[in-house]
């Protein structure tokens, strides 16, 4: 569960050291000008210091809500197998995408998934999501916050783990079996 959670997260997991880092070395500077008097230098790092802060918290949860896509992801997947219709409204973010293409490959269809985003015209390095283009005012429509920030807790029906164990175990015996 965690090889998963950091594998649909990856590109967000990086952001978010960045965003650590960019505030710490923000907040030294910041701090730099602040003790040697420079108000308008100090305000500019303190802008800088907020935005990056606050993109760590940005960050955390556009990881949780991708993490809950792909809970929900492979369970349809295993359910009902991979289906055109299913990975469409993951198309729009490189995360939304990563999410689909983990519980894809975890269950040996990634290269279906593969073929649609292609077909559909989507390449690896599509990073700036659609939407963001085609709505430059995005950033204040709730489904935005929603789907990207809050998505609920999703539950797996499945435990996917104790599957395989027992699928292993059930193969190790009836190898030594034979």
């Amino acid at each position: 569960m965690l090889r998963s959670y950091w594998n649909v997260g990856f590109l967000l997991h990086l952001s978010l050291i960045v965003f650590v880092f960019e505030s710490w070395l923000y907040y030294t500077s910041l701090r730099d000008a602040f003790n040697e008097g420079q108000v308008l230098l100090s305000l500019f790092w303190a802008g800088s210091v907020l935005f990056a802060f606050s993109h760590i918290f940005l960050v955390v949860m556009d990881g949780w809500s991708r993490f809950q896509n792909y809970k929900r992801i492979k369970d349809n997947l295993f359910l009902h197998g991979f289906n055109p219709r299913m990975a469409y409204p993951y198309m729009g973010s490189k995360c939304q995408r990563s999410a689909f293409l983990v519980a894809a490959a975890e269950l040996g269809l990634q290269q279906q998934v593969r073929s649609f985003y292609e077909r559909m015209g989507i390449r690896w390095y599509h990073f700036v999501p659609r939407f963001m283009v085609q709505d430059p005012l995005f950033l204040f429509k709730r489904s935005f916050l929603s789907r990207t920030f809050l998505e609920k807790y999703y539950a797996p029906k499945f435990d996917f783990h104790q599957m395989y164990q027992h699928h292993q175990y059930t193969s190790t015996c009836l190898a030594e079996k034979n």
